[in-house]
């Protein structure tokens, strides 16, 4: 499978710089929501770049300071807990997604976002793009952003755990497992808690 398909039809239609863009941490019941965006050099080679869903967590990890040496440029960005509770989900992602992609030097002039939507009730992707669904499947500028914010969001979940070690976030990272809400009844929600996920309890 070609994973520069999408960044090659760019390329054809003269834009110069084009990112990929991806998210983390749409789904958990705590903490921030991460977005990297990536400009990688056309047909770069990197070896096992795949969507982070598809990898190991030590793949991940071995792939994040490849990406990050390899890219033209990259951003990471983030939104936290309790902006995603003032605002919606899928508005926090768009603006996690936009952060990271103006904070790119240099600015892409075309960016490849993963997933069907790009705007929410208050945010939006300005920026000129494409939304390709399963996108960090498909090409590789969306597999590498999505590599950097899954290991950025993981990091900062074991770094909550160490803040708040009774939930167990090292384990889960935030999601909705069994023990994450067998520790949310018995000890109730802490700061990094989305209050407006946490219906179930």
């Amino acid at each position: 499978m070609d994973l520069w398909q999408y960044e090659r039809e760019a390329a054809k239609a003269g834009r110069a710089l084009v990112c990929g863009c991806d998210e983390a941490g749409a789904g958990p019941l705590a903490g921030r929501v991460y977005a990297a965006a990536v400009i990688l050099p056309l047909g770069v080679d990197i070896p096992g770049l795949n969507d982070s869903k598809q990898l190991t967590e030590k793949r991940r990890e071995a792939l994040f300071p490849v990406i990050k040496e390899r890219a033209l440029a990259w951003s990471v960005a983030y939104v936290e807990a309790g902006e995603i509770d003032a605002t919606d989900i899928l508005s926090a992602r768009m603006k996690a997604m936009q952060l990271a992609i103006d904070d790119l030097d240099p600015k892409p002039d075309w960016a490849l976002i993963d997933g069907n939507r790009d705007h929410g009730r208050q945010f939006a992707i300005t920026t000129a793009h494409q939304c390709i669904v399963k996108g960090d499947s498909l090409s590789a500028s969306i597999a590498a952003a999505s590599v950097l914010a899954k290991v950025s969001r993981d990091r900062y979940m074991v770094e909550m755990a160490a803040l708040y070690p009774q939930y167990g976030f090292e384990r889960h990272k935030g999601y909705g497992t069994a023990l994450h809400y067998e520790r949310l009844r018995q000890y109730g929600p802490c700061p990094i808690h989305r209050r407006t996920f946490l219906k179930n309890l």
